[in-house]
């Protein structure tokens, strides 16, 4: 149900307002089938929140009539702890009341970790946030390795997260990656369709294993180049499963691991880092259903590292 208001209250919180179309809906099962989950309207209920109908609050045992408004206040969240708020760079691709999304550089982890506490690009935006009287906590939506860069996505509120969690399971999040190999291909566009599973003795490495998660990769090759021509191919990559380090394993199983990817088998020669960028993101916004597109050009180190004219 798309709600016909959304804005910040006087004291900064984020509000959604619905409309009823019917009459003899109860309220709990009105907020239900509006996407409000279980767990966001607890919060709602008992950290500072509040449900009104026409301006007044009730509980949600109250049945509504045809036309009644019914607003959400959602209550202020404080940052995770050990989600330290920090002054730091950020490019803004995308920014609206509900989500922030933004373009990681390469090099800079997404969320702390005991090995990076600090200088990530959630420490940042709990920065933002703070400095501009947000009153919400870093909500990652899409990630990315830190050797990675491109498109990140951020919800400003754990009900927009909730929405995009479940447009995520349902298929309705598009992600886009161009990455950069060694050599060049037959085929313009065809799929890696191999499962994939922990390789043995490692907690990080994957590899192709009869006994994995099946898993699809979509992949077309956008443009070969390099300093003496053709010796580098820039695809572009779709997922069509979630595995980890997906796209890694397949390129490098089919013998053409990413430029600078150590891990898999690539090269240093060119790139100090893994050549993978995530290009694209594609979505209908959680509130309006208006399609949002989000684009990242390649970045400077992947285009200089095979000569593209990007």
């Amino acid at each position: 149900m798309t709600p016909s208001l959304t804005a910040m209250s006087a004291d900064n919180r984020f509000r959604l307002s619905y409309i009823a179309k019917a009459d003899g809906v109860g309220l709990r099962d009105f907020l239900a089938e509006s996407g409000i989950s279980r767990r966001t309207l607890t919060a709602v209920k008992y950290r500072g929140g509040e449900i009104l109908v026409n301006g007044k609050e009730k509980t949600v045992r109250h049945t509504l009539r045809a036309g009644d408004v019914v607003t959400v206040i959602f209550p202020p969240e404080k940052p995770s702890e050990g989600l330290f708020p920090e002054k730091g760079n950020l490019s803004v691709l995308y920014e609206d009341e509900s989500l922030l999304i933004l373009d990681k550089p390469a090099g800079q982890a997404t969320i702390p970790s005991r090995d990076a506490p600090s200088g990530t690009l959630a420490n940042y935006v709990a920065g933002r946030f703070r400095t501009e009287g947000t009153p919400a906590t870093v909500h990652i939506v899409t990630r990315l390795d830190r050797e990675t860069s491109g498109i990140v996505c951020i919800a400003k509120n754990r009900h927009i997260h909730h929405l995009m969690s479940e447009k995520m399971k349902a298929g309705g999040v598009h992600k886009r990656y161009e990455a950069i190999v060694r050599g060049s291909f037959s085929n313009c566009h065809f799929f890696i369709d191999e499962p994939i599973g922990r390789k043995e003795d490692s907690i990080i490495e994957r590899m192709v294993r009869p006994d994995g998660q099946r898993a699809t990769t979509e992949v077309r090759v956008l443009e070969t180049a390099g300093p003496r021509g053709g010796e580098f191919s820039l695809l572009s990559v779709i997922l069509h499963s979630g595995r980890t380090h997906q796209i890694r394993v397949h390129l490098a199983h089919i013998g053409h691991p990413i430029e600078g990817d150590t891990l898999y088998g690539g090269s240093t020669e060119r790139i100090g880092r893994q050549a993978l960028h995530c290009a694209g993101l594609s979505f209908s916004h959680p509130l309006s259903g208006i399609p949002i597109k989000i684009v990242s050009g390649v970045p400077d180190d992947m285009a200089a590292a095979a000569d593209f004219n990007r």
